[in-house]
């Protein structure tokens, strides 16, 4: 008798183990789930925010004459003296890698002004 009670306190066991991985595995892949919707979320915000910031009081330039590109940087700011490479962050964010070297770049003097004339035939 005592052998069946064990066999049934251990089987009983083992079902709610079991029971509990697989609620911890649910629970892993709906907080992966919830990050994803949450980074998302905080992603377009961001973009949202870049295109308001000319816009507000806290910009230190002229806002008619600010360009937005959005990537990967995002815009220009031309002044009479000076072209002004701008890139918004909110929070904590930080810049890109790309955004890095585009930096950089700009910092060593390496930008250059082209003109490209088109015959305007487009075939």
């Amino acid at each position: 008798m005592d052998i069946l009670i064990f066999s049934f306190i251990s089987i009983s066991l083992l079902l709610v183990l079991i029971i509990l991985i697989k609620s911890l595995m649910n629970a892993k892949h709906e907080i992966r789930d919830l990050d994803h919707r949450v980074r998302s979320q905080s992603v377009m915000s961001g973009l949202n925010f870049e295109q308001w910031i000319p816009l507000s009081a806290e910009y230190p330039y002229d806002p008619r004459q600010f360009r937005f590109l959005g990537n990967p940087i995002d815009g220009i700011q031309f002044e009479d003296d000076k072209v002004i490479f701008i890139e918004f962050k909110y929070g904590k964010s930080k810049l890109s890698s790309r955004q890095i070297h585009i930096k950089e770049l700009i910092e060593r003097g390496n930008v250059e002004f082209k003109e490209i004339r088109s015959s305007g035939d487009l075939t």
